[in-house]
């Protein structure tokens, strides 16, 4: 399993007013998408989340997303660790994703650009 890097969740109000202040920090455009009623935009290595407090409140309890080269291998070496996957893997409109829930009680997202 492959860690190629992590990117940083950021909670905001307003969308549209977040985004072109990160895309001048991170020197790139905004892909943006929606899920499950969450507005988000990722720009550089910063995710922006925008949406209802109920969606938001579920996606807080994720430390962070951990990019990596395979999400099937990802959830192999998860388990056989001892990490408990809860989620996915999934599709996602960047790639795939998965859950998981570390033995220390951490949660984080796992995700690859695989189609």
């Amino acid at each position: 399993m492959d860690i190629l890097g992590a990117t940083l969740r950021v909670y905001v109000d307003d969308l549209d007013k977040a985004i072109p202040f990160y895309e001048g920090l991170a020197g790139g455009r905004a892909l943006r998408f929606e899920r499950g009623g969450v507005q988000v935009a990722a720009v550089g290595c910063f995710l922006l989340m925008s949406g209802p407090e109920s969606q938001l409140e579920v996606l807080r309890k994720v430390a962070a997303t951990i990019a990596v080269t395979d999400v099937e291998e990802t959830h192999r070496v998860l388990t056989s660790l001892g990490a408990d996957v809860i989620a996915g893997p999934v599709p996602t409109p960047a790639g795939r994703n998965l859950i998981a829930r570390h033995p220390d009680g951490a949660i984080y997202e796992y995700v690859d650009r695989r189609a």
